[in-house]
């Protein structure tokens, strides 16, 4: 139990130390652990750090797995879009919310799915532009006869 107490101990005074801004690169300890910069990477709305940087304590997970991305830019902290409200609830689980509206809206299992587990940014093939043409040239071609 002890031991148990100090590992918890140890882990909420590291996390005062990654949520701070006052702390820059740390040299060589970058290379394994979740330092404040790579920290403000997780927090930011920037497109490119959306989505990153998910370790607690060691940074390795993240460059083993390919979600890391070091702070090459000054991080812009808060959400991608604007919500209008103060309710905490509504602020807790609006993602929830759309993310269930996408869902209902899909129109095949495979988009529902990407839906739940794809980026946040994800969208079905149909909504992106290549997607868009695709759709546009295989329409064309079944019109013409030339997919069956």
């Amino acid at each position: 139990p002890a031991l148990i107490l100090a590992g918890i101990a140890v882990n909420t005074i590291y996390q005062f130390w990654i949520h701070t801004e006052l702390i820059g690169r740390v040299g060589r300890l970058e290379a394994v652990l979740n330092t404040a910069s790579h920290h403000r990477v997780h927090h930011g709305s920037n497109p490119q750090y959306l989505d990153r940087n998910h370790g607690g304590m060691l940074i390795i997970w993240d460059k083993l797995f390919g979600t890391f991305t070091p702070e090459d830019e000054p991080v812009r902290f808060g959400l991608t879009h604007d919500i209008d409200t103060f309710n905490p609830l509504r602020i807790a689980f609006h993602e929830f919310a759309a993310m269930w509206r996408d869902v209902r809206a899909a129109t095949t299992w495979r988009d529902r799915l990407g839906h739940v587990f794809g980026r946040p940014d994800w969208r079905p093939a149909r909504f992106t532009a290549e997607g868009a043409r695709r759709a546009a040239a295989t329409a064309a071609c079944a019109q013409s006869g030339q997919v069956s």
